[in-house]
């Protein structure tokens, strides 16, 4: 069945590491449409929709006092360091417990601020006893100098009860920063944050008979350094249902993190439309009326994935020095809904849509009336993140204004 290669097609277009549905569900959808089995096919996807939409993630972060494990929690969060619920910052511990952090757009993800060992009598063992270990995804250890022995047998011990753990070193740029005052004519960058790697990992080494990698961050700029590489990393390493929610929640922008929404969000939207399509028994009129009327709620929140939403253009255009109008014009999603010889996008989606019905007819025409109608969630993801890519590269974006930006739908299937 035609289905069957276009969804096996569709995935083939992600790497492993970055899908968010299993292999094992791939295949077992794609079998399940080949036999013409489609009830079974929607149960799986319904049954991987609802892992990937409720799945929780919980995040353990520990370090010594004053490494930055409060600030680099912010940094994870998006949240201000005087911001309300921001994780509390200083150079005195302030618990000796276990503290959740809540997302502020993502309940499901919690960051836990875990007392770091050396500020307790625990051993190893006895530390994730208490602080929980079985309810966290993976832990990330953090230092501000070199890790320490207890950092290193806290590692060993979270490996044996087969979970993953990280090392973060923090306040890279005040490193670079002193190295750069004190040693003005022979200062390199590069040199230096190699010696801050090498020595961070000979310390876990002498440990753990292992060179585990260390992830060197600036949680003031958390798209410089190593922060992308270890977003990356955690990504790899999660379970394939949540990776979504991850992926959503990444804060810092840089191209590879707005491809990596950009790529969990179509795999959503292609299974939504899967499901959509297999169940479709309702008169065209009625699904494409749904489908308008959550037009505006659809793109909006998709926009404020992308850092694109108003509070957030208000910001940028403070930045620049201009008003949000004039920034506006040298986007492309603001005129997506503009009419471009004398039609809207609804209008022609619409229209190409009856073209579809007049020529297509028989079981399959309501198929294909919704998932054509689904290109539009596709078109408001690839405006959105391509604007917050050129937003990367502001001098490039001022160079041409756009104009308004029509597309024909991409053919996903094959009827």
């Amino acid at each position: 069945m035609a289905w069957a290669s276009s969804f096996d097609a569709f995935f083939r277009n992600f790497k492993r590491e970055s899908k968010i549905i299993s292999e094992d569900n791939i295949t077992l959808i794609k079998a399940h449409i080949k036999e013409n089995k489609l009830q079974k096919a929607v149960s799986v996807i319904e049954r991987a929709l609802r892992d990937i939409e409720d799945a929780p993630l919980n995040i353990a972060v520990t370090g010594e006092t004053g490494a930055g494990k409060s600030t680099f929690i912010n940094a994870l969060r998006g949240v201000g360091q005087e911001e309300e619920g921001a994780a509390s910052t200083g150079v005195v511990e302030t618990t000796m417990k276990r503290t959740p952090y809540p997302h502020p757009k993502f309940p499901n993800v919690t960051i836990w601020d875990l007392p770091g060992i050396g500020t307790t009598t625990f051993t190893p063992q006895n530390y994730l006893t208490k602080m929980k270990f079985g309810e966290y995804d993976f832990f990330i250890i953090i230092s501000a100098t070199r890790f320490k022995e207890n950092d290193a047998q806290l590692a060993k011990a979270i490996a044996q009860m087969g979970l993953n753990f990280y090392f973060v070193r923090t306040k890279i740029d005040n490193d670079l920063d002193n190295e750069q005052k004190g040693k003005p004519r022979t200062f390199n960058k590069e040199k230096l944050l190699k010696k801050i790697r090498d020595d961070c990992s000979n310390h876990l080494q002498e440990s753990l008979y292992s060179e585990p990698p260390v992830f060197l961050v600036c949680n003031f700029d958390i798209s410089k350094y190593d922060f992308p590489k270890l977003e990356t990393k955690l990504l790899q390493d999660l379970p394939a249902h949540k990776r979504h929610i991850f992926s959503l929640s990444l804060q810092s922008l840089t191209e590879a993190t707005i491809n990596c929404k950009r790529d969990s969000l179509k795999q959503k939207v292609f299974l939504e439309a899967v499901k959509a399509g297999a169940l479709a028994t309702i008169p065209l009129g009625g699904m494409i009326s749904d489908i308008l009327e959550n037009l505006d709620e659809k793109f909006n929140l998709y926009r404020s994935y992308f850092g694109l939403d108003d509070a957030s253009l208000k910001n940028i255009a403070k930045d620049l020095n201009m008003s949000v109008d004039d920034f506006k014009v040298h986007l492309r999603f603001p005129h997506l809904f503009a009419k471009h010889n004398d039609e809207s996008l609804e209008d022609k989606l619409f229209k190409y849509i009856k073209h579809i019905s007049s020529v297509t007819g028989g079981p399959f025409a309501t198929v294909t009336y919704f998932t054509r109608a689904y290109y539009l969630q596709n078109l408001f993801l690839d405006t959105a993140a391509n604007d917050a890519i050129a937003l990367l590269n502001s001098k490039a974006l001022f160079e041409k204004k756009v104009g308004p930006y029509i597309s024909e739908p991409p053919q996903y299937w094959e009827v």
